[in-house]
């Protein structure tokens, strides 16, 4: 009997995923653990593996389209086995993974992604959101283009838009004469345009007059196409609009304030340098994330959340660390990282951030954080501030080290400074007490006797 290939939940928080590749095609057969096909989150692409044997006899959602969780995505059976009907479900049907271009001559719809709304300043937290309610009422919807099958084919050879062009014909329809009236109009004949340029122009649905009135000279070249074709407006990946939708969501709900502290790491750095040439190598991040480890351990306000109406202890440290990836930012967690030790701070760490550059996290590493740690410091930036992840209270910018004159006990001399800005929800930390739970990052990272006791030894 044939069986249902559904779209799996990778995640609390995910409701719709991508196909991004078929390793199975339709006739191909499957053992149980082969990797059937790769699917796209909001957070990374996963393989999923066939839990079935057989043969694939029906795909139902293809490579580049998008089903929610749950929904039918093939069937799998025996060869030339008859398919049982698909459920009447809404859930049944693939949903496209981006809106198709428009022809050049309607207007495109303002896009409406139904995605949950998520956060981060730089990271993309994995926690839930509420939905915010539209502040502005809905835009009204376009109106509908009404043009005539010799108007369109006009507006296509001279390659120009038909949405500027009043229509004289029932209902606002737009004509022949209309198109021609509106070309004599903006001199179109004037437009001196490479047989190159206009083919491309009109492959890609760029109105040359728009380009003209753009580069402002009626010579128009393949070079001032292609301008125009970069700068047409394109749908966000579905990470970016993740991004974008916990950004805002983060910023409206959660009160910010921050406190910035310097940190002098001069000798932390000598010591860097005297353990990598014994083989030992530490990066900076590692330092900083046994400190806050051990700092939130103290402050545990630090390590909870709140809705504004109740406060929730975590027992737990779980350190999020913030990872740049090709289109965006992932947020892997390292879990109970105050009972970590530095080197095992460090492997996880190092691990994580190449699973997340190349797309091999588990939604299981990227949920459940307690605190953020964002680090920009090899960026040689001198301070930032990030936004706090939705379920989390606090989350830690850490800048580049800088050689600045300080004055020690006296005299000017060249130390290493790097900023630590920490940004706070003040609906539960008072400025007080994140200026004292800083600090403590600071005297961890300045502690140079406890580093030589933890690595020297």
């Amino acid at each position: 009997m044939a069986e249902m290939v559904v779209m799996p939940k990778m995640g609390q928080s995910v409701e719709v995923c991508t196909v991004v590749k078929w390793h199975k095609r339709e006739g191909d057969a499957v053992k149980k653990g082969d990797v059937l096909l790769e699917i796209e989150t909001e957070k990374a692409v996963l393989e999923v593996e066939s839990f079935q044997e057989g043969v694939v006899l029906k795909i139902l959602v293809g490579e580049g389209a998008s089903a929610p969780v749950g929904a039918p995505v093939a069937w799998m059976g025996q060869p030339g086995e008859p398919l049982p009907d698909l459920p009447s479900t809404p859930a049944a049907a693939p949903v496209p993974a981006r809106s198709p271009e428009p022809a050049a001559s309607a207007p495109a719809p303002s896009p409406s992604p139904a995605i949950k709304p998520l956060v981060g300043p730089t990271p993309v937290p994995s926690t839930p959101a509420v939905a915010m309610a539209p502040s502005t009422p809905p835009s009204m919807p376009p109106r509908r283009l009404r043009i005539s099958p010799r108007a369109r084919a006009l507006c296509r050879e001279a390659a120009v838009h038909a949405d500027p062009i009043h229509g004289s014909g029932p209902e606002g329809r737009i004509l022949e004469k209309d198109v021609r009236e509106y070309l004599a109009a903006q001199n179109h004949d004037a437009i001196r345009i490479t047989p190159a340029a206009k083919a491309l122009a009109t492959q890609e649905g760029i109105d040359i007059i728009a380009v003209r009135r753009a580069i402002r000279r009626d010579h128009i070249h393949v070079e001032d196409i292609e301008r125009a074709i970069a700068e047409k407006p394109r749908p966000l990946s579905r990470m970016r609009q993740v991004i974008a939708q916990r950004l805002t969501q983060s910023v409206l709900t959660a009160p910010h304030f921050y406190v910035t502290v310097e940190t002098d790491v001069t000798d932390l750095l000598a010591l860097r340098k005297q353990l990598r040439q014994k083989g030992i190598h530490y990066s900076v991040t590692d330092f900083i994330l046994y400190s806050c480890a051990r700092a939130l351990r103290e402050f545990p306000t630090v390590n909870s959340t709140t809705d504004g109406r109740a406060i929730r202890w975590q027992s737990a440290v779980h350190l999020g660390l913030a990872v740049n990836v090709e289109d965006g930012l992932v947020v892997p967690v390292i879990r109970n990282a105050d009972s970590l030790s530095l080197a095992e701070l460090h492997t996880q760490a190092a691990e994580l951030a190449i699973k997340a550059r190349e797309g091999r996290l588990k939604p299981d590493q990227m949920t459940g954080g307690t605190f953020t740690i964002s680090n920009m410091g090899m960026l040689d930036v001198e301070q930032f501030t990030a936004i706090i992840n939705p379920g989390e209270s606090a989350i830690l910018a850490v800048a580049s080290a800088i050689e600045k004159p300080v004055i020690r006990q006296g005299q000017i001399v060249i130390r290493a400074i790097m900023k630590l800005t920490l940004s706070s929800d003040h609906r539960l930390i008072d400025g007080a007490l994140a200026a004292r739970f800083v600090n403590v990052i600071r005297a961890n990272l300045e502690n140079i006797e406890q580093w030589n006791d933890l690595t020297l030894s």
